[in-house]
């Protein structure tokens, strides 16, 4: 059971770590207009994204 989460884990840190690899200066951009958005903002695409991640997990688990 735990090698399906260390495996998330190892696919999230990939995909986190592909943006400031291949493009560090819109990345570093991209980041700076992030910390302008406000709490509501954030709390907006937070939602969106936990969102996205669990249609896709039913997805892929029930189909």
């Amino acid at each position: 059971m735990d090698i399906p989460w260390l495996l998330v884990l190892g696919l999230i840190l990939v995909f986190e770590g592909v943006m400031p690899l291949l493009f560090p200066a819109q990345w570093r951009e991209t980041f700076q207009r992030i910390l302008q958005f406000s709490n509501g903002q954030l709390r907006f695409f937070g939602l969106i994204a936990l969102l996205a991640g669990l249609a896709l997990v039913s997805l892929v688990y029930f189909f």
